[in-house]
């Protein structure tokens, strides 16, 4: 999937979490995904622990962290 596209999941809304980053339909921060990743929760865990994710979206958490 092309960077643009996994972008395309990740919305910003003022009137949502704070207008914190979050994936797109949910309140799941984009840092917190970021802050599972570098504690070491492999990607199999965190789509255990948040059913509603794909693996799709946390690819896109780490591409809008990238520059």
């Amino acid at each position: 999937m092309k960077t643009r596209a996994l972008l395309e999941r990740i919305s910003v809304d003022p009137d949502v979490c704070f207008g914190k980053p979050c994936i797109r339909g949910t309140r799941i921060w984009v840092s917190l995904i970021l802050d599972f990743l570098t504690s070491g929760m492999s990607v199999e865990e965190i789509l255990a622990e948040y059913l509603q994710l794909t693996e799709e979206d946390i690819r896109a958490a780490i591409a809008y962290n990238s520059p």
